[in-house]
């Protein structure tokens, strides 16, 4: 047999594939050997991830080999952009190990709804700490003729607000107030009235 027919005889090519093969697996497992060996028990410090969008934190977190997964949103934080980081786990500046997972919190895109609470017929002293308790604001005070110093009616954006609406958490919530003008009235009435009365009665003692 020649040369040339032993190269291209079955024989030699099935065993120059079996080498080819034993090769590429060998490469395999010394690359994968190095890898283990150089990372093994080594710690990834977890970066600030605060005010990141997600694209951000995706780019970064895969040159760290590390992984996330959101959790629910919180209360919105005007600090922070929208949708970006506004708590994760585990710190920054802590130490794991690789493929690791951080749990990340995202900023709202903005406040809440609320229901607005019913303080009709309140005064304006018990009304505004509720309002603020909630979270809302209070805003213009204007006052109508009644007999009380009760809330009258509320007004958000200057349309009428009923008890139970859903607006925003911080909205600002305008107030109208009765100034108590008709009991003052009343009051000078009834003072009117009196000297009448006390004069009747003095009349009546004069009788006897």
């Amino acid at each position: 047999m020649t040369f040339f027919q032993f190269v291209f005889s079955k024989a030699f090519l099935k065993q120059l594939l079996l080498a080819i093969v034993a090769i590429l697996v060998l490469g395999f497992l010394t690359l994968w050997w190095l890898r283990m060996s150089t990372n093994h028990n080594e710690k990834i410090e977890v970066p600030n991830l605060a005010k990141l969008s997600l694209d951000k934190v995706e780019e970064k977190l895969d040159e760290m080999d590390l992984r996330y997964e959101i959790l629910d949103s919180a209360n919105y934080n005007p600090d922070y952009p929208r949708y970006s980081v506004i708590e994760q786990i585990p710190k920054p500046g802590k130490f794991v190990k690789e493929n690791r997972k951080l749990y990340l919190t995202l900023n709202p895109s903005g406040y809440r709804k609320i229901e607005v609470p019913n303080i009709l017929g309140r005064t304006r002293r018990q009304a505004e700490p509720t309002l603020l308790a909630m979270g809302f604001k209070v805003g213009k005070i204007s006052y109508r003729p009644d007999i009380s110093d009760n809330v009258l009616e509320m007004r958000f954006k200057g349309e009428r607000l009923e008890p139970g609406t859903l607006i925003q958490k911080t909205s600002v919530i305008d107030l109208i107030v009765g100034d108590q003008s008709e009991n003052q009235i009343q009051k000078q009435d009834s003072l009117k009235i009196k000297p009448e009365n006390t004069l009747i009665q003095e009349e009546g003692n004069d009788e006897f």
